[in-house]
């Protein structure tokens, strides 16, 4: 039997729907559907406050999937379809909270233990963008660091690894959905020179994911290791806000050889920036620095300036904590419109005031990740960039 999409399709027929009504591909709740190296994706489209009682629905569709001759792993997401009149207010299922580390010198490899870091080949730096909270830019701050490393003449990719709200096909101006390589792996698409791969390829724009802790942590795994990167000189990953479940496995697994975390001035803000800094320090990953964003705005019409969020705070944390400082990066009315025209200024306007903050900020980037790729040397190859 030939593993196709049709295959899938009839088996997928003999899964009930919700409250036994018809079948998931007749009721089409079944989203396009992709096959790499025996391994099926696919969502399936449910009620949003209805996700948690339909978990034995997913669960059913994913073990017949499973049983089909060839497959090697099947990942099904519920998504929930769109609410009319506006957006719904179900939260997805909470994650499971993550198992805790191990003791240093304790017991090695056990059931539940985190697996060893593993290098992914052709990248020689992997850096994470993080943020305690949502909201702060931390998405617009990642698009535009990676063009201005780009900038410096290295060979950049980016990984939209926030799963719940992935922003990269919309703040590159990216649309269609990736091609496998070889039936094996799927083919990063590119945009200025730098080569992306996002949920957001995957799945509608509009449609909300519904996944838990565990799943995100696996789809983020696939992304990174069964995309067909080439070779990089870093890989950008934009990390989903806070710093729950998925975000500190992702920071455990996934050999990072530094974060950037963003904040905004005020003080709620930095409160959850700190707990982002606390968590790569608790896994031993190197701080590059912090990047103050929304730090001040200047009037276009006076050229006042205006510190709405208010000024500093960042900088001083940074310097409280002993962290770098990359830079302030003020709001302004042309960041935002090249972010929503998927044009992001350091490509659209390599030359203005705000692609300079950024360019400088990817300087002292690359900088802070030489250093630490040499304190690191012990442990893994010196990154070099020429």
């Amino acid at each position: 039997m030939t593993l196709d999409r049709q295959t899938v399709i009839d088996r997928l027929r003999s899964v009930k729907g919700p409250d036994l009504e018809g079948d998931i591909v007749s009721r089409g709740l079944v989203s396009e559907i992709f096959i790499a190296d025996g391994k099926v994706f696919f969502s399936i489209t449910v009620p949003a406050k209805r996700a948690q009682e339909l978990e034995p629905l997913r669960q059913a569709a994913e073990n017949a999937v499973k049983s089909l001759p060839g497959v090697k792993g099947a990942m099904v997401a519920l998504t929930a379809e769109k609410a009319g009149g506006g957006m719904g207010t179900t939260l997805p299922p909470r994650p499971k909270p993550a198992p805790q580390r191990p003791a240093p010198g304790g017991p090695a490899a056990q059931a539940g233990q985190q697996p060893a870091k593993q290098d992914v080949p052709g990248i020689k730096a992997i850096i994470a963008v993080a943020s305690g909270k949502g909201g702060v830019g931390k998405s617009t701050t990642a698009v535009n660091l990676a063009l201005g490393l780009k900038a410096l003449g290295l060979k950049i990719g980016i990984l939209d690894a926030d799963i719940y709200g992935p922003s990269m096909p919309r703040l590159l101006g990216l649309k269609g959905k990736p091609e496998t390589a070889d039936g094996k792996t799927l083919k990063p698409m590119e945009a200025f020179g730098v080569k992306v791969m996002s949920m957001g390829f995957l799945v509608e724009e509009e449609t909300p994911m519904i996944w838990r802790g565990p799943m995100v942590v696996s789809a983020l795994r696939q992304m990174l290791r069964d995309v067909a990167w080439g070779e990089l000189d870093v890989l950008v990953v934009d990390m989903p806000p806070g710093t729950g479940d998925a975000q500190l496995t992702m920071a455990q697994q996934v050999p990072l050889a530094g974060a950037v975390i963003v904040s905004t001035p005020q003080d709620l803000a930095l409160i959850d920036a700190r707990k982002g800094l606390n968590m790569f320090k608790r896994v031993d990953v190197p701080l590059l620095g912090i990047v103050e964003n929304m730090s001040y705005f200047v009037a276009p019409d006076t050229g006042r300036r205006y510190d709405i969020f208010g000024h500093g705070g960042a900088k001083a944390e940074a310097e409280r904590l002993g962290v770098p400082f990359l830079g302030e990066v003020p709001l302004t009315m042309d960041v935002r419109e090249t972010s929503d025209a998927g044009t992001p200024v350091v490509a659209s306007n390599p030359d203005g005031v705000q692609a300079k903050v950024y360019r400088k900020i990817a300087e002292k980037v690359r900088t802070h990740l030489e250093a630490a790729m040499q304190n690191a040397a012990d442990e893994a190859p010196a990154i070099v960039f020429e």
